[in-house]
């Protein structure tokens, strides 16, 4: 769901599956995070989907919205 709405409003994203990629597991539990979705715009970090916090952080972080 994170992937479709952030393509929809054009942003660009690195999308790391943590399912096989063992260094991404590693960055996520890092982080405090044991389960996905967690979406990091610039200084936030948001766990689970939250349009209305992923808009928030872009415009934070300066991303334009449509």
């Amino acid at each position: 769901m994170v992937k479709g709405f952030l393509s929809l409003r054009g942003a660009e994203f690195v999308e790391k599956n943590v399912s096989n990629d063992l260094e991404g597991r590693a960055e996520l539990m890092a982080m405090g995070y044991e389960s996905t979705p967690v979406t990091v715009i610039g200084a936030n970090r948001i766990e689970g989907f939250d349009a209305d916090l992923i808009d928030k952080a872009m415009a934070e972080s300066g991303e334009s919205l449509p």
